[in-house]
């Protein structure tokens, strides 16, 4: 049962879950530490502030419950929105910034670090309740949620935002298949998104999470990366700078070929297994680590899943094959196979970044939730002009962020002279 009644202020908070409102004042502090790095939201947030561009409108969001989507998520209530939030991961809840949200920014928070799967999926179901007009998804569980199970919600929803590159798999899918039914900015692909947040946001919290986890020394082991995309580039590039040999799995030749190219060895999972002391999986796909690699897999292999679903390790086949298991520590478990190799699985195959460390810092960040602050003031302007399928953030706004940041850190570029702009427009002008 939930608990209710909360009063803050005049205003009183009916719906919330959440694992302890007591939490509240550790929380205020962590989220006002992340929002000193986060300037550019803080910009967007006191321009909100005086226009209130989301006045009464209600924003549904399933996101990693941080500090740095707090700080997104007090941005689009200074716009004027009312925003129920869940999240994403079941590991990834900070219960305290959970607790100061409903405390100090009257959000309805849903999220218990730890909860179980139909927990999980009541919380979903709770921001589907409230009649979200807009949706902010990290790995598209409400919208598939509202297109399978919830198609009631489809008659006041405009448009949504997504913020990871599995959850834009998953609505390019609907899209493909006719089945999507509303516009979706695939905040993913901005490049003030996946250059940064994806590459050093993913390269460094990911090793932050192992080395919180085991203290392992990472500095000779063989490291091998499933994947490289923009997160597996950016592990790769943090995974080589601690000392580690670096081997990339790939099923994109161009992908392997650059991975080859940029100093990588490139080989077969089946033949990674032999080598991998550390394996980390980046690829936003089904059992990537699978029966041939744990077959192959020397004694000690630590195995652990920096996509967004815990799908990439197919951790049934682990549990069945296994002869014991047990809890090292907590998030560290060890397989032991009949012919006497163990296998170590961290955070539960879940996101290790955000369940063994507190995710992506909130300097790279920054730029990710600009993106969706300026993305929901978008959607409310012009869904009513778009299809239902997914959408590249628009270019100006890309670019505002962009330069945005730039002003943040004090950094000047040029600017192009008429003459450049000309010669740029023109076709008639060669060599002279």
């Amino acid at each position: 049962m939930l608990p209710t009644g909360l009063t803050k202020g005049t205003e009183v908070i009916n719906d919330y879950d959440i694992k302890d409102i007591a939490l509240a004042d550790e929380g205020l502090a962590r989220i006002e530490w992340a929002d000193r790095d986060m300037p550019v939201l803080a910009k967007i947030r006191a321009r909100f502030e005086r226009e209130r561009p989301l006045e009464g409108v209600r924003i549904g969001a399933c996101l990693h419950v941080t500090t740095e989507t707090a700080n997104l998520i007090r941005t689009l209530v200074a716009g004027g929105a009312e925003v129920r939030l869940c999240a994403s991961n079941p590991l990834s809840t900070q219960d305290d910034t959970a607790a100061s949200l409903v405390r100090d920014f009257n959000v309805s928070v849903y999220a218990i670090k730890g909860e179980d799967t139909e927990t999980y999926y009541k919380h979903v179901d709770a921001v589907i309740d409230f009649k979200p007009q807009i949706t902010i998804d990290d790995g598209a569980d409400v919208v598939g949620r509202v297109h399978e199970s919830r198609r009631d919600a489809l008659d006041y929803i405009i448009g949504g935002a997504e913020e990871t590159t599995t959850g834009v798999i998953r609505l390019a899918a609907m899209a493909a298949d006719g089945a999507l039914e509303y516009p979706i900015i695939a905040v993913n692909d901005a490049k003030t998104k996946h250059f940064f947040d994806n590459r050093y946001g993913t390269g460094q919290s990911t090793l932050d999470g192992i080395i919180r986890l085991t203290n392992r020394l990472l500095a000779g082991r063989t490291f091998v990366i499933s994947g490289y995309g923009w997160c597996g580039k950016g592990l790769a590039m943090r995974a080589r700078g601690m000392g580690c040999q670096v081997i990339v799995c790939e099923v994109d030749p161009t992908a392997a070929l650059e991975a080859h190219m940029d100093g990588f060895a490139v080989m077969p999972r089946e033949e990674a297994a032999k080598h991998a002391d550390i394996w980390v999986t980046v690829t936003g796909n089904l059992n990537v680590i699978d029966d041939v690699c744990y077959e192959n897999m020397k004694d000690g292999a630590i195995i652990c899943n920096s996509g967004h679903f815990n799908s990439e390790i197919n951790i049934p086949w682990l549990e069945e094959h296994a002869v014991k298991s047990e809890e090292i520590k907590p998030m560290v478990v060890e397989y032991t196979m009949a012919d006497g190799r163990t296998i170590i699985l961290l955070a539960e195959g879940r996101l290790v970044n955000l369940s063994g460390a507190e995710g992506h810092p909130a300097n790279v960040m920054d730029m990710s939730f600009a993106n969706h602050a300026l993305c929901a003031e978008y959607l409310l302007a012009h869904a009513n002009e778009m299809e239902p399928k997914v959408y590249d953030v628009p270019e100006a706004i890309d670019e505002k962020v962009a330069r945005l940041k730039l002003e943040t850190l004090g950094i000047e570029i040029d600017t192009l002279t008429d003459e450049q702009i000309e010669y740029m427009n023109s076709w008639n002008m060669g060599t002279v």
